[in-house]
């Protein structure tokens, strides 16, 4: 039983990236938690631990540990929690990172029933464009769209949405709709800050993938910026459908290219691989599982 706790210990602080965060996780001071993990070096008789004043890392020995003793920290939380998990009821503080426009626009929605139906549950959801690192900022879960970079993260699909390259019907007019993707390069397009490919546009055609790289007189870090300003006329978008639904089905975006549209966008819910999967976040990925099958924007547009 010292093993495990130990084990435990050295887990949280690996994961917590320091003695003291993983202190303040455990309610142990600093000190003891120091303590327990140099006890278990000795134990083993190796150095699991580099250690500097600035900087926490492992050792070759102490990242292949780190892997199995995880593993087994984390059966043995979910063998304590195996005669309780029937009846356990989601409460505590959810505490959720979503994106800013599909959080806004489809999530926030969900939220009075499934709060309505978990009582004892507090949520504390922050709507954010970027990539947070959940451990570190202290989320139990995150919504994330498109391309999944962290693989440190257990990821269950929620939806997914094509996406498309659209304009205002009158910018098209003004300066012709391409027939290839080639001509992009000379129209005005928008960029998106976090797109992970920069200001290369890449599509999926008949013959394959193709890159484009584009310009444009517009740079923004939220997406509905980029697509007002296109139904304003002003230039040309790559968006999600799950975004522009309403305004391609009225007609005030125009899509192009129908042959060569960017990768569909996964949407998914993401948590830390290395924690049982508790019952608040269980109830609040399952609740979206369902709320989102089928896609609130369909095939419509």
């Amino acid at each position: 039983m010292d093993n495990l706790s130990g084990m435990a210990v050295f887990a949280q602080v690996v994961e917590a990236r320091s003695f003291t965060g993983a202190a303040r996780r455990l309610g142990m001071s600093k000190a003891a938690v120091s303590k327990q993990v140099s006890r278990l070096e000795e134990r083993l008789g190796a150095r699991l631990l580099n250690r500097t004043t600035r900087k926490l890392s492992l050792t070759e020995v102490g990242a292949a540990f780190y892997e199995r003793c995880a593993r087994i920290v984390a059966e043995a939380e979910e063998a304590e929690l195996a005669v309780t998990r029937l009846n356990e009821t989601p409460r505590g503080t959810l505490r959720v990172d979503v994106p800013v426009n599909f959080g806004m626009q489809y999530l926030a929605p969900l939220l009075p029933p499934f709060m309505l139906a978990n009582p004892e549950l507090k949520v504390d959801i922050s709507f954010n464009d970027r990539f947070v690192d959940l451990v570190d900022e202290g989320h139990d879960l995150a919504v994330r769209i498109g391309q999944l970079p962290d693989s440190s993260l257990i990821a269950r699909k929620l939806a997914e949405s094509g996406s498309v390259i659209c304009a205002a019907p009158e910018y098209w007019d003004r300066h012709g709709r391409p027939s290839h993707p080639s001509e992009l390069a000379n129209h005005n397009c928008f960029a998106y800050s976090y797109l992970v490919t920069g200001n290369e546009w890449r599509l999926k055609g008949p013959e394959g993938e193709v890159a484009v790289r584009v310009s444009g007189s517009l740079t923004a870090n939220n997406g509905d910026v980029l697509r007002q300003a296109a139904v304003a006329g002003l230039g040309v978008v790559a968006t999600p459908i799950f975004m522009a639904c309403d305004d391609l089905r009225d007609g005030r975006l125009e899509p192009v290219l129908r042959d060569y549209d960017p990768p569909n966008r996964g949407i998914h819910a993401v948590y830390p691989h290395n924690r049982h999967l508790s019952a608040k976040v269980r109830a609040f990925v399952d609740y979206l599982v369902e709320a989102l099958d089928p896609a609130p924007w369909g095939d419509a547009c």
